[in-house]
């Protein structure tokens, strides 16, 4: 392994919002310093198991990392930089809910050599972060950005939530504009998936709010398209858009399916031709690593056919798709010989373009993502 990606899981929030099925947790600040401690223990064992390679990104992701003091997120960078070697260009990401960050936290992130801000917005809107369960207000949104200006954040993203009960396209194309009027670097957008056992499934299934409209859902992917690219985005994976040259290093990692080391509860890693999964719920992650127990839930071997599925799926993500001498170089297959009859199908359903150089959704194919990458699972032996 040459070089590899580093994740931070900091699963706690101050509290847990209608929509969220992720693991995170509200109530637990008595954990904050163990768990930090228990994190870096980890990143430690896990730099001496691979050896002190290189690290391109770092991203520390929640839950809501900025709940923990600046201090504690030091100490987290800090063993990063111990245990594995940083280049000087390394992008750090933390991700930071608006109205839980000041001046000073924000100003000691940047001198930690934090140099990209991920800000959890959802709306602009107080009527969909009520409804959403949010704990910040759209002031606070616009608070928090200018303020990451001022500390000298020169790489900011914005992530939207769309598709939300009761919400119109009018509210979407005001939530936009006034995301483009901000004119962050990048930009997540989103659309709201209902998971079973959150608030808001309930909500919903009890008949207190509407189910989304899956047609309007379309128009409001297909108009942000249009408005992003006349406002000089690009559009480089299917809910990301960014400025020339500040795509998320990070998330590329992932959508081309090469090496990434999680740590803490619930964090995946994918190394050595296996997926690891960590235990989730912190209060055991933290009991395990102060016994010296592995915090390892599950590890699955990834066999070469389950490589390469999941290099197609993750990679048809990306606008620009996936490239045939990169699968060829990786797999000593062509594409073709792997997946022709699906590519073919595809093509012919207009979900699918293939040129010279690889094969990528059309804008059709994005809209129904999850019908192509259905054609790439693996078969089933059972």
């Amino acid at each position: 392994m040459n070089s590899v990606s580093l994740y931070i899981h900091v699963p706690f929030c101050a509290s847990k919002c209608r929509y969220c099925s992720f693991n995170s947790y509200a109530g637990l600040s008595h954990l904050y310093e163990r768990y930090a401690e228990a994190l870096e223990e980890e990143i430690g064992l896990y730099g001496e198991g691979v050896g002190r390679v290189e690290a391109g990104t770092v991203y520390v992701g929640g839950g809501t990392p900025t709940v923990l003091s600046v201090e504690l997120v030091a100490r987290l960078l800090q063993a990063c930089k111990q245990h594995f070697v940083l280049p000087e260009d390394a992008e750090i990401s933390v991700e930071a809910n608006p109205g839980t960050v000041d001046v000073g936290y924000l100003s000691a992130l940047r001198e930690l050599g934090v140099n990209r801000l991920s800000l959890g917005v959802q709306s602009f809107s107080d009527e969909m972060l009520a409804l959403l369960g949010r704990a910040h207000t759209a002031a606070e949104t616009r608070e928090t950005y200018h303020l990451a200006r001022k500390t000298g954040f020169e790489n900011v993203n914005l992530d939207l939530i769309y598709s939300l009960p009761t919400q119109t396209l009018d509210q979407w194309k005001a939530d936009l504009a006034e995301a483009i009027d901000l004119k962050p670097e990048h930009l997540s957008l989103y659309c709201l998936t209902v998971e079973e056992g959150t608030p808001l499934a309930e909500m919903i299934s009890t008949g207190q709010l509407p189910f989304a409209d899956p047609d309007l859902a379309a128009d409001m992917y297909s108009w942000a398209e249009e408005k992003l690219r006349e406002a000089g985005y690009g559009h480089y994976e299917i809910s990301n858009w960014a400025r020339n040259g500040y795509e998320c290093q990070h998330n590329i990692t992932y959508w081309r399916n090469r090496p990434y080391l999680g740590f803490g509860a619930g964090a995946h890693s994918l190394h050595g031709g296996s997926r690891y999964r960590n235990v989730a719920r912190p209060q055991e992650y933290v009991r395990r690593m102060e016994r010296g127990q592995s915090c390892v839930a599950e590890r699955e071997e990834i066999h070469g056919s389950l490589e390469m599925s999941e290099t197609m799926i993750m990679g048809l993500r990306l606008c620009e798709g996936v490239s045939f001498h990169d699968f060829e170089d990786r797999f000593h297959l062509p594409l073709a010989a792997v997946y022709g009859d699906q590519i073919r199908e595809l093509v012919a359903q207009g979900l699918l373009d293939v040129n010279g150089r690889g094969a990528r959704l059309t804008v059709r194919g994005r809209l129904l993502g999850n019908e192509v990458f259905e054609r790439f699972l693996p078969v089933s032996n059972s």
